[in-house]
């Protein structure tokens, strides 16, 4: 990609399009290291003001970390595949580990999780979903995870305090069998899901459990449950950074009713 002065885009745009370019392309791999601030200065004629200008956009956009004063390198990418459909799913999880730390070990990676449960007035969404009276309190658990030592996504679930309380999901470490069983036990089997997707920037909060560069922006997956009668007993949030996750979901064609 050719840089000039001449172009309709500054030159630090023009700089960062160059460099990122040879990263789609696989000329500059992950953990390379990208050249110096001197060195790029004196490619492109520029001012290190410039220079630096384009490796920020850079890691603005998730694919260069700085790592100083060793300079900036490639970013190493192994996305999280989210899978919504596999929530309800049996699957032989160990008796000491829940479904998340599991799935992930399995795959030679390092996953664990920070669990805080506390009693709290529900956010107006998450009462309007679980069609809570006024002044109702719910349980939240509230989990930050984490892969190879990156916070990864947030994942808070709500239930409403008068059905759970005094069970092991107001204790704040892992469920191994899962909250969702934990509920099917207390007879509040959930038999359907209403999956709702966000895209959208991050809130301050999440910016900070999320440890989230500028201008990254997540996608909100909300889960309600329900049980067989229709009563809405968990509502799930999910927070997922854009550049740690691949959602994929999976569909399968019904076969048409022959009677009808």
């Amino acid at each position: 990609m050719t840089v000039t002065r001449l172009g309709r885009n500054p030159m630090y745009q023009q700089i960062a399009d160059a460099l990122r370019e040879q990263i789609t392309s696989g000329k500059l791999e992950p953990d390379a290291k990208l050249p110096t601030e001197a060195e790029l200065r004196d490619q492109y004629g520029v001012s290190r003001e410039t220079v630096r200008k384009s490796l920020a956009l850079l890691v603005n956009e998730g694919l260069v970390v700085s790592a100083r004063p060793q300079g900036h390198f490639v970013r190493r990418r192994r996305p999280m595949v989210f899978r919504p459909q596999a929530e309800f799913r049996k699957r032989p999880y160990s008796p000491e580990m829940d479904a998340f730390t599991t799935e992930y070990a399995a795959e030679g990676r390092e996953p664990r999780q920070e669990i805080e449960v506390a009693i709290v007035e529900p956010p107006d969404e998450v009462s309007k979903r679980l069609r809570l009276e006024p002044g109702e309190l719910v349980a939240v658990r509230k989990r930050v995870r984490y892969l190879d030592g990156e916070p990864f996504n947030i994942n808070d679930s709500y239930f409403p305090l008068a059905l759970v309380r005094d069970s092991e999901i107001m204790r704040p470490e892992d469920i191994a069998r899962g909250a969702n069983q934990v509920l099917a036990e207390l007879g509040y089997r959930q038999e359907r899901a209403l999956d709702e997707l966000y895209i959208r920037m991050p809130t301050p909060e999440q910016v900070h459990r999320l440890d989230l560069g500028p201008g990254t922006p997540v996608g909100i997956h909300v889960v309600t449950g329900h049980t067989a009668d229709g009563k809405p007993v968990r509502v799930a949030v999910t927070v997922l950074p854009g550049d740690r996750h691949v959602i994929s979901y999976e569909r399968q064609r019904e076969e048409p009713n022959e009677d009808a």
